[in-house]
């Protein structure tokens, strides 16, 4: 006899519906084949889902002789144990133990050898598809039931054990739907360690800082070491504005195909903070694998990536971080084909003007040759350097700022305003797939982004002056653009174009 099951894969975020076909021959001898490009996590469902099956009381599968599983479609890659619950659901219809009808119901789980149902990965994706291709229910592990229970019209069965499940199709001991989750009011403001009014002084940094969040600009700080830039990046969420519940079922998506979700958690309310060493590989900076799974620069979307001592990552790493920072996303591929990752961040990179950190300190002597200093620039290629919007020079403090009583302004007042200027966007935007002015294309400038002749001049004599690139030019226009927000105009004025070039000014 034959039974079939719904269950899913995920092949980067998305999700694909996988139909688990489960053959049974009761003669012969006993035979336990998985066939459907599985990959080795797939082919040990064998074990997993015997065990599972046997300590849960029913027929153990070697008493039910040859037994065949095909995963399709078959030309499809399978990764992951979350086949093991649809193929002891499919083995135990398949032997009459069970009754189960499979219509608009999708299966996912992965089986300890007791039958406890365990969490898988990629919940979010499989929930969302699940709902648009007209399925009524899914059966996911109870521990993933708060995430996938975000997805509206979708009704959500938390699965303990198998044998659990079992009194449940028999109607023993019917399971509860899980209940949808309000996300109404999920999106508060939270409470942060660092704030902006722990930092004295770096009036100007703070400034560059509160553009780049209202704006999504990218921002690099250049100062000797101890000048306050680790800190003013550890602030930068603390200004950034609540997340919408389009941006957090994003995030979440992306964290839990990554296994990053913490147990239970259903969205991500928070903006990502991702400050990866300057060891880190290419690959883990920007995803991977045999099976693609995201890397920092995605884990980042919508938050802030921090790359600290930004000069001492590999130039090969840094490199790959072009096609992201121009078009917010990463593209993975391979022999099979390719993925596509979001990677729609503000990136906050700090580094020291040379290897012992004091060349721009008017205090401190510098020991490194001019060779050597030019050496340690130029491990950030120019192409790297163009696509970050705000150069931001971070001195070091005096005594007297170190011991000022008076505390600077709160990140919360901050982010009011970040917030407002959001909410221009928001509506300047509202029928793009953009949210943001860092976001924009030349196109898009040349409509939002109208100059007066006085701005036209100024301009006209900074891309002169400072031999920008036509890059350069439109990440001005960007910036000037935010600022106009932040000060709620309406048009942009000269003044903001002029602020706008002097955070480029030392960078070029």
């Amino acid at each position: 006899m034959s039974s079939k099951i719904f269950s899913a894969a995920t092949i980067g975020l998305e999700g694909e519906v996988v139909e688990v076909e489960v053959d049974v021959l009761g003669s012969g001898l006993h035979n336990f084949s998985i066939v459907g490009l599985p990959d080795t996590a797939v082919k040990e469902s064998r074990d997993r889902v015997s065990s599972a099956i046997k300590n849960s009381g029913f027929r153990p599968p070697h008493q039910c002789g040859r037994i065949t599983v095909n995963l399709a479609p078959a030309d499809l890659p399978k990764a992951s144990s979350m086949y093991d619950l649809p193929i002891a659901v499919g083995l135990l219809v398949a032997t009459k133990q069970l009754q189960f009808d499979h219509k608009s119901k999708m299966v996912v789980g992965e089986l300890s050898l007791d039958g406890r149902i365990r969490s898988v990965q990629g919940i979010l994706s499989i929930a969302l598809l699940a709902k648009e291709k007209g399925f009524k229910e899914l059966y996911v592990p109870a521990e993933n039931a708060s995430e996938a229970s975000v997805v509206k019209g979708l009704q959500i069965v938390p699965v303990e054990n198998l044998y659990g499940l079992a009194d449940h199709f028999l109607g023993n001991k019917v399971i509860d739907y899980f209940p949808t989750i309000d996300c109404e009011n999920l999106f508060q403001c939270l409470e942060y360690e660092a704030d902006m009014s722990h930092i004295s002084g770096q009036e100007h940094a703070k400034r560059a800082l509160e553009i780049a969040a209202a704006g999504g600009h990218n921002v690099i700080l250049n100062g000797p070491p101890g000048s306050g830039k680790t800190l003013l990046a550890k602030t930068m969420p603390t200004i950034l504005p609540r997340l919408t519940f389009g941006e957090s079922l994003e995030i979440t998506k992306i964290f839990s195909v990554a296994g990053k979700l913490k147990r239970g958690q259903g969205l991500v309310l928070d903006r990502p903070y991702r400050c990866p060493h300057h060891s880190a590989s290419a690959v883990s900076l920007v995803g991977g694998g045999t099976f693609p799974r995201p890397g920092e620069i995605s884990l980042a979307h919508r938050g802030v990536l921090f790359l600290d001592e930004f000069a001492e990552f590999p130039k090969n790493v840094l490199e790959n971080l072009r096609q992201p920072l121009e078009d917010g996303i990463i593209t993975i591929s391979r022999a099979k084909g390719s993925l596509l990752f979001p990677a729609k961040f503000v990136l906050v990179a700090a580094m020291n003007p040379c290897y012992c950190g004091n060349a721009t300190d008017p205090e401190k002597i510098c020991v490194c040759t001019p060779a050597q200093i030019l050496r340690y620039r130029q491990k950030i290629s120019g192409p790297i350097l163009d696509r970050i919007d705000l150069h931001i020079e971070v001195p070091r403090l005096s005594f007297d700022k170190l011991a000022e009583k008076n505390q600077g302004e709160k990140s919360a007042d901050i982010r009011k305003r970040v917030e407002s200027a959001r909410k221009i966007q928001a509506r300047r935007f509202e029928n793009l797939n953009i949210i943001t002015n860092s976001e924009m294309s030349s196109d898009q400038i040349k409509t939002f982004c109208q100059l007066d002749e006085q701005s036209k001049n100024l301009l006209r004599g900074a891309v002169s002056a400072m031999k920008l690139s036509a890059r350069g030019y439109h990440r001005i226009i960007k910036i000037a653009r935010t600022i106009a927000d932040l000060a709620g105009e309406e048009k942009i004025a000269q003044m903001h174009i002029a602020e706008a070039i002097q955070y480029r000014f030392k960078a070029d």
